[in-house]
């Protein structure tokens, strides 16, 4: 509850913690992101959209789905609310039960999920990539098998990134994706040159065992010095044990759901063309990056944010009211001149990162496709982050479920006609179909946002960014675009290192401009962080 000393400097002082702990987590993240993207040049140069990468990439999806299910989605929602509402309680005892507790058993859980899952692979991968068969087959179903102990690392990590976040140690637990990505990055580069493919992406999937490790371990020293009270234990009698117990429930097939989305587009892809799986794996790498960047940033940081709120219904409801709204208003700023950039300028990202070896300009214009049709839902995705977040916060796990379910069919059935069948009726190659994939994908996600965003509206009070600002934002994004556009006709497309390093700066640069002549309130924040961070190097 909000006291008679919570004047404006007051106010202002926890807004700018708020903001940091974002920009913490987005340091992390991109950290974190970048790596993945080198990784991606590596194993593009070496693999290209091979067999093998096909292979790979589907591989790949399993480590990233549990990792992503269990830390972004369900110890965030069933854990961070309970965890960091005690400690903002001031109850470290209960705090350090529930923590040891959870950790125990998902040890246990884990361990389970990892047997069962090397027995289960040839299964998984039927599921998962049916259109796979023959040797692609099984060298995926290897690969699997080689990766799944990883998992379990993992998915401790994913522990440790509940426990750091509530304690508001944002970047450490962002940034430790960066170890597993390093020991995929140097197999590539020490056995690309001297390995046949199918024995490379053995020796990466070995690689990203050691990575989850390695992972863990960074994360454990901080955590322990943290979290005194901790203590392993597999009561579940606890009140608030039960609560997050209770809430995993729910909250692991929502995030399931949300998640099983994504794996939607990979089985229609395993039913086109060599090469589908990886073009769309390389495009949703570059594409997650403004979503994690700013979408999962934001709602990561304001999720044990608005958990902790204090007050009476009314205060707490004010509170998470004006959490969202700054929060939405962030994501705007960032994510629609992303989108932009990724409808207009896709050709010159996908260059920069993969054009080269084995992966040609073909491949450039193909992955470009896939990022316009992922920029349909880009804003939509993001800000339905934040308000999933809103709700778990709000101890109400059923209402993402359902929209996500809604979300998850609708996913299917656009994305079946999208890749299968609009090529052939538009009378072009099927492998445009993956850009159909993530066209239908984004209007599906536009649906669960606007249904998250109307019962929150009902919960809570109006939310949201005014309709004038994202006008004024695409306004100002598609006018940022039109001279990196005229340095691409001027340059040509050979050289997509030196046509980037031009287009790219200057597209932001008059993005920036543009947004500061209309005075919106996100530029001039942007400014003056970097303003500062300048100072402090000087």
């Amino acid at each position: 509850m909000k006291g008679p000393a919570d004047g404006p400097k007051d106010v202002a002082a926890r807004r700018n913690r708020t903001a940091g702990g974002a920009v913490l987590v987005a340091a992390g993240i991109f950290l974190s992101r970048i790596m993945g993207l080198v990784r991606s040049r590596a194993f593009s140069h070496f693999l290209g959209t091979s067999e093998s990468a096909d292979a790979f990439n589907a591989a790949i999806r399993i480590p990233n789905f549990l990792q992503n299910l269990f830390g972004e989605g369900v110890l965030s929602a069933s854990f961070i609310p309970v965890y960091a509402r005690l400690l903002a309680e001031g109850d470290e005892e209960e705090a350090g039960r529930v923590a040891g507790t959870v950790f125990s058993l998902l040890a246990l859980i884990v361990t389970v999920m990892v047997v069962v899952g090397v027995m289960a692979t040839p299964l998984l991968i039927d599921l998962l990539a049916p259109g796979f068969s023959g040797d692609k087959r099984l060298l995926t179903v290897r690969l699997v098998q080689v990766m799944f102990p990883g998992v379990g690392l993992l998915v401790l990590s994913a522990w440790c990134l509940g426990i750091l976040n509530s304690h508001r140690r944002f970047f450490l637990s962002y940034a430790s994706p960066v170890a597993w990505n390093l020991m995929m990055i140097a197999a590539l580069l020490f056995f690309g040159p001297r390995v046949v493919q199918a024995n490379l992406v053995m020796l990466v999937a070995l690689a990203s065992v050691a990575g989850a490790a390695l992972q863990l371990a960074v994360q454990l020293p901080m955590l322990f010095k943290l979290e005194r009270k901790m203590r392993a234990s597999l009561d579940t009698s606890a009140a608030n044990v039960r609560a997050v117990i209770r809430n995993f429930i729910p909250v692991f097939f929502g995030r399931g759901v949300v998640q099983i989305s994504g794996y939607v587009d990979q089985w229609l892809a395993s039913f086109l063309l060599t090469g589908a799986v990886s073009v769309l794996a390389y495009a949703q790498n570059v594409s997650m990056l403004p979503i994690s960047l700013f979408g999962m940033a934001i709602a990561a940081s304001e999720l044990p944010a608005m958990s902790s709120a204090l007050g009476g219904s009314e205060e707490v409801a004010g509170e998470i009211r004006r959490r969202l709204d700054e929060g939405l208003r962030r994501i705007a700023f960032y994510i629609i001149p992303s989108a932009t950039a990724f409808l207009l300028l896709g050709d010159i990202i996908a260059g920069v990162l993969y054009q080269s070896g084995e992966f040609t300009r073909d491949g450039t214009v193909w992955v470009w496709g896939v990022l316009a049709g992922s920029a349909v839902g880009l804003l939509a995705g993001t800000m339905g982050r934040l308000y999933s977040s809103a709700w778990y916060a709000q101890r109400d796990t059923i209402t993402p479920l359902k929209f996500a379910m809604i979300r998850v069919a609708l996913t299917l059935g656009l994305g079946y006609v999208a890749a299968l069948l609009l090529p052939g009726w538009l009378g072009i190659s099927p492998k445009w179909g993956v850009a159909g994939l993530t066209a239908s994908a984004g209007i599906a996600g536009w649906l669960e946002f606007w249904l998250l965003r109307r019962s929150m509206n009902r919960r809570i009070g109006a939310t949201g960014v005014p309709l004038g600002r994202v006008a004024v934002l695409w306004l100002a994004a598609l006018g940022a675009a039109l001279p990196a556009i005229a340095v691409k006709i001027a340059m040509g497309v050979g050289h997509p290192v030196y046509l980037a390093l031009i287009s790219l700066p200057l597209f932001a640069f008059a993005y920036l401009f543009f947004t500061s002549r209309a005075r919106v309130p996100e530029a001039a924040e942007f400014r003056d962080r970097i303003s500062r961070v300048i100072r402090r190097l000087y």
